[in-house]
């Protein structure tokens, strides 16, 4: 079993940065590609960044050039670095991981808010 915790949301004003952070616990577990997802209130869930063990990232295009997604395996740790935030970007941050080697399992954050203001 994978614990993943989010942390680092919070309240911003437009233009301004934060960074979240996902921290996985357990034991016995080889994390493999791992994402970012948002949902905002009457929306679909929706990917925002994900980067694979040796670091191929892929960014949703609402993001690129604003966000990036890093990770450290020796801490079973990713991240997510926010530039530039807009409004547009408020909603529930959600951390997902693929955890296995053959067998793969698919784990999810409780979620962190984040909130952009005009």
């Amino acid at each position: 079993q994978v614990q993943l915790v989010e942390s680092g949301g919070g309240l911003v004003q437009a233009g301004g940065s934060l960074r979240l952070s996902c921290a996985a616990s357990g034991s016995d577990f080889r994390l493999n590609t791992m994402g970012w997802y948002r949902q905002a209130p009457g929306k679909q869930r929706e990917l925002v960044a994900r980067i694979t063990r040796s670091s191929f990232t892929t960014y949703a295009d609402s993001v690129k050039g604003r966000f990036t997604i890093s990770r450290d395996n020796a801490k079973n740790t990713v991240y997510l670095q926010m530039n530039a935030l807009k409004p547009e970007d408020t909603a529930v941050y959600y951390c997902n991981a693929l955890v296995g080697i053959g067998i793969l399992a698919e784990y999810w954050g409780q979620g962190t808010q984040v909130t952009v203001s005009s």
